[in-house]
């Protein structure tokens, strides 16, 4: 069985065998208090025509704060509340193009996402499908958009997921739970405004936050670990030691988690995520869990695999007071497991980052089933 320590010893020898890739970065970013009052200029040179609007993707919780106030709204721009209490889904990814498509003659001149990762996936996953033919589920998996986005810009307004950062847009399907993994995908533009997080409840500060995390966690003692994810984990992994177990003022926190977020994001774009990952993909799949309180659920009973990273996270837990939800998987049918492995096993590279080529053999349907039913 591979551990942590043992995965370590491997990392000399163990790559990622699919190439080197020439991943495209967000090649625009903004930082720092107050920015996103930049926005309408940083956007006024890419406003085609009056007739070419920008589209802002917004979460509704903003619909009667300043901020919706705020975002600088001419000609026939239009603002869409989005709600973001469940996990952002093709389906809705395909009305929202057919909204646009029906609403506008002229394609937009670009989308703007605003919140939390479910808001920055659904702007691009919607800033793709704009430009290219089908359904939002056609294009779940690696590589198979085949024109460019149109100009999308992403703002979060909490940090952890490294959505604004990443070539992947994560989306429940009919039959998945996938991303879709593109060079067209990463965001033009990005703006990290500390600012907007102040409103954020502690308990989603927190969950977003271990996202964040978690991800260095799995990119960090993952095989497909290179110098390139290293440098970017390691710097992640030390602002969310600082964010999470010292005690600093809340305006340096927000500064240093949208710091781990961006960081966190680029651990993984040469790397990947691992078990704690997988398996929350399948609670999101099946039960409708939050992908921040699923993977606090799953990674907690990870220690087999990742015992330092466990230990931080039962401290992080202990410092902030936080109670998971408890036996979410104790009234499931064989089926419900079922469908809960098959999702997760269905995440291949995640699992070879985890436990290297021969995976297939160490976490098994019957191990991994085991796993769940902890939960």
């Amino acid at each position: 069985m591979k551990t942590e320590s043992n995965l370590k010893k491997d990392k000399g020898i163990a790559k990622n065998t699919s190439g080197h890739r020439n991943f495209p970065m967000v090649p625009r970013v903004v930082f720092g208090q107050g920015s996103f009052h930049q926005l309408g200029e940083i956007l006024l040179p890419r406003r085609r025509n009056s007739d070419a609007p920008f589209i802002y993707l917004v979460d509704d919780y903003f619909e009667d704060k300043s901020l919706a106030h705020d975002i600088p709204l001419i000609f026939n721009d239009e603002l869409i509340f989005v709600s973001a209490e469940e996990e952002p889904k093709t389906q809705q990814v395909d009305a929202l193009v057919s909204r646009i498509r029906e609403r506008f003659d002229e394609m937009p001149s670009g989308i703007v996402g605003i919140g939390g990762g479910t808001l920055l996936d659904l702007a691009k996953a919607v800033s793709i499908l704009l430009n290219n033919s089908g359904l939002a589920h056609d294009y779940q998996g690696w590589d198979l958009v085949q024109k460019p986005s149109i100009y999308h810009v992403g703002i979060p307004t909490i940090s952890g997921t490294g959505a604004e950062v990443s070539r992947t847009t994560v989306l429940l399907g009919p039959e998945k739970k996938l991303g879709i993994n593109s060079d067209y995908t990463t965001f033009d533009q990005v703006i990290l405004d500390p600012d907007l997080a102040i409103t954020v409840p502690k308990d989603q500060w927190f969950y977003t936050g271990m996202d964040c995390f978690i991800h260095c966690v799995e990119s960090l003692n993952g095989t497909y670990l290179n110098a390139f994810s290293q440098s970017y984990g390691e710097k992640a992994m030390e602002l969310c030691k600082e964010v999470f177990l010292e005690d600093i003022p809340d305006t340096e926190s927000r500064d240093k988690l949208m710091m781990a977020s961006w960081h966190g994001g680029m651990s993984i774009a040469y790397s990947q995520v691992g078990i704690a990952h997988a398996m929350s993909y399948g609670l999101s799949y099946l039960l409708g869990t939050k992908h921040g309180v699923g993977n606090c659920l799953v990674f907690k009973h990870l220690g087999e695999f990742y015992p330092e990273g466990v230990a931080l996270f039962n401290q992080m837990l202990e410092k902030h007071n936080i109670q998971l939800p408890e036996g979410i998987c104790a009234n499931l049918t064989q089926d419900d497991f079922d469908i809960l492995v098959k999702v997760a096993l269905g995440m291949e590279p995640l699992w070879e980052n985890a436990l290297g080529k021969d995976w297939r053999s160490i976490m098994t349907p019957e191990r991994l089933q085991q796993l769940y039913q902890q939960i």
